[in-house]
């Protein structure tokens, strides 16, 4: 293995939400409320170690592109990461490749997809994985896709891989994340209008590349900060079909895990949860609230006026969150359940040594002069102003339009807890919004054992998953693939409390 490369400063400027989202406080001593957060490298450097992650670089640029840009193109290969002894490249619907964004001067948007291991007949389904800016491969290796990587770095398969029951497509986006690059700086995106047009794009053109999955039902998911980018490509999407542009994109609906999608509500459930949790006592916890109003009105700030107001508003509301923290000391904020053991919190730290390997790139298509960028910092610090936008506004007219809305949330995740996507969820305003509201909650059951608590009216569903942290598939595997295949195929609502 070769040695962990040394860190740039540009890397150690990176906040909490590197992997996924937001920023951690220098402060761990006090209790006392925190109004400024101090700019110090060290709680950077111990997120990426916390990780054990160390992109090589901020993000992946290059100067002299070998191939010519060829504006909506996609060239993909098939390929096989098995041994000899496993089934050929032919026997397997595994496919990566690079899609040319019309909407950029040079960028090129890499992707995974892997055929169902069931039926071709099975859903197509598209992963987004949150940061802003980490890579689909996170989720890929330790999630839900079809693999896991075992520490001699060979390849085991993911019994609860989603793959099982879809077709499903991982994707590096926005440009500049894992595989995904450009030559011009002007490719990097800023907002969800640049984010979800590129999606779009590129689902255009995979199925004119796969004709024969275009019939098929398709779905969007997403975790963390894809809570954003969840529901900006589902209204995309849902626009292009109305409006007859060109391919029909069969969605069905969109399912977003433990995301920020409403941060107005979901900041100011940070309290409740602490003190619910025992993280932080009743004097601690009328403290902190005393924060609320400042944030709640600095997020309506933000939505009227954008820009600069957006950046304070993430600054004010980050103050509740940096407060709980400092007197949660060495939790871990994506599974209150465990404690980081100094800077190791998890280590994904195979999936850059694998992808980093000549004989990976080159069985991927992928430029031996490209380094896979686990989390960009470049692509993180370009959407900073998108991050107290509430994209919740958006899904009513979906829920109208009968597509389907999941959002769950493993119930022992700090940073994008249950309580604040369960909150914004019962406050959404539709037509359904009172019977949801008074729904029963029954038990999401899987073989015989409770594995949830759902609550459902029409076409929406909140789950709330027992014993998960932040990475719902990651810990509970096989709840999370029974959670995707009873949602699509319409039976997640028909399970009643016994």
């Amino acid at each position: 293995m070769a040695p962990s490369p040394t860190l740039t400063l540009s890397q150690l400027s990176l906040s909490l939400f590197l992997l996924f989202f937001f920023s951690l406080s220098s402060s761990y001593a006090t209790s006392r409320l925190i109004h400024h957060r101090a700019n110090s490298h060290s709680p950077a450097q111990k997120l990426i170690r916390s990780f054990n992650l160390f992109p090589k670089y901020p993000i992946n640029t290059v100067k002299d592109d070998p191939q010519a840009f060829v504006s909506g193109r996609i060239v993909e290969k098939k390929f096989s990461f098995l041994a000899d002894s496993e089934p050929s490249i032919q026997d397997l619907g595994h496919h990566a490749g690079y899609y040319s964004l019309p909407s950029s001067k040079a960028a090129r948007m890499f992707y995974f997809f892997f055929e169902s291991r069931n039926s071709k007949d099975d859903p197509v389904v598209i992963w987004l994985t949150g940061g802003p800016g980490c890579g689909s491969e996170l989720a890929l290796f330790y999630e839900n896709g079809p693999f896991h990587i075992a520490n001699n770095l060979s390849l085991l398969w993911n019994d609860y891989g989603w793959d099982q029951a879809s077709n499903i497509l991982f994707v590096d986006q926005p440009t500049g994340t894992g595989f995904s690059y450009t030559s011009d700086d002007s490719d990097i995106r800023h907002d969800e209008t640049g984010v979800s047009n590129d999606l779009y794009d590129f689902l255009q053109e995979f199925f004119k590349a796969h004709p024969e999955f275009v019939k098929n039902d398709f779905y969007i998911t997403g975790e963390s900060y894809a809570g954003h980018y969840v529901p900006a490509l589902a209204s995309r999407v849902n626009q292009g079909n109305k409006e007859n542009q060109g391919i029909h994109i069969n969605l069905k609906g969109f399912a977003i895990g433990n995301g920020l999608t409403n941060p107005a509500i979901q900041f100011q459930a940070y309290p409740d949860f602490a003190l619910d949790n025992g993280i932080i006592k009743e004097a601690e916890h009328e403290d902190i609230s005393k924060l609320i109003p400042g944030c709640e009105q600095a997020a309506k700030t933000c939505e009227t006026q954008g820009g600069r107001s957006c950046d304070n508003a993430l600054n004010i509301c980050m103050n509740i969150f940096d407060n709980i923290l400092s007197i949660a000391g060495d939790i871990n904020y994506y599974d209150i359940r465990k404690k980081c053991l100094g800077d190791l919190c998890y280590n994904f730290s195979n999936v850059e040594t694998l992808l980093n390997l000549q004989k990976v790139k080159s069985a991927l298509g992928v430029g031996s002069d490209l380094d896979y960028v686990s989390c960009s910092a470049t692509v993180y610090n370009a959407m900073i102003q998108d991050w107290m936008k509430n994209l919740e506004v958006g899904i009513p007219a979906l829920l109208e339009d009968g597509i389907k809305v999941l959002v769950y949330a493993g119930e022992y995740d700090l940073i994008c807890n249950w309580l604040g996507n369960s909150r914004w969820v019962h406050a959404m305003e539709w037509s359904g919004q009172k019977e949801f509201g008074t729904s029963p909650t029954v038990k999401f059951v899987v073989e015989g054992v409770d594995a949830g608590s759902l609550n459902s009216y029409g076409p929406l569903s909140f789950l709330k998953v027992y014993g998960a942290g932040h990475m719902v598939p990651m810990d509970q595997p096989k709840a999370s693939l029974e959670m995707l295949k009873s949602w699509m195929g319409g039976k997640l609502t028909s399970q009643r409390d016994n």
